[in-house]
């Protein structure tokens, strides 16, 4: 096999090397543009990721900031509120809900004193306002009362159930 002669063929010579520079022309542009490009991009995904790491750090900050102060809310938390529910009045038919009414205020009154104290101190002294509550007898239409305490749940409100029984 040969290759055809065209080399004598002028139309031809000028059509393949048209091709042949044309190609390296626009090899060349395509280069320049895409590395153009890439640098471009280059240069964005370098700011941003400065960016990244700037945000980062505040978020660090912010994060170790926010454990330190709920840490300190956490030893600061006190009573706010003492809440009293009453129950197991109604097996002895006391329908009289001032005496109800009067039972919870007086076991209010006597927990008094641990309003606005650290929540962490009054749950150390959970036996103790046990005993507060049910050391006390209580009359109600002319009978001895005690109460037994059911369940206490400690938090900015101290929730107390008390369940009422003949002294």
């Amino acid at each position: 096999m040969r290759i055809p002669p065209l080399y004598r063929k002028p139309n031809w010579q000028r059509f393949f090397s048209g091709a042949a520079i044309g190609g390296c022309i626009s090899w060349v542009i395509f280069l320049y543009m895409f590395g153009a490009m890439q640098e471009r991009f280059g240069y964005i995904i370098d700011d941003q990721a400065q960016v990244i790491a700037k945000l980062e750090k505040e978020k660090e900050l912010w994060q170790e900031d926010y454990k330190e102060l709920n840490e300190k809310n956490e030893k600061l938390l006190t009573v706010q509120n003492i809440d009293v529910k009453l129950t197991g009045y109604e097996k002895y038919d006391i329908n009289d809900r001032q005496s109800v009414f009067m039972v919870q205020e007086t076991v209010k009154e006597d927990l008094k004193s641990l309003l606005k104290k650290d929540l962490g101190i009054v749950y150390k002294n959970s036996e103790i306002i046990e005993k507060t509550i049910t050391n006390r007898n209580h009359d109600i239409n002319g009978k001895d009362y005690k109460l037994i305490v059911r369940k206490i749940s400690y938090y900015t409100t101290i929730n107390i159930v008390v369940e009422l029984k003949l002294a």
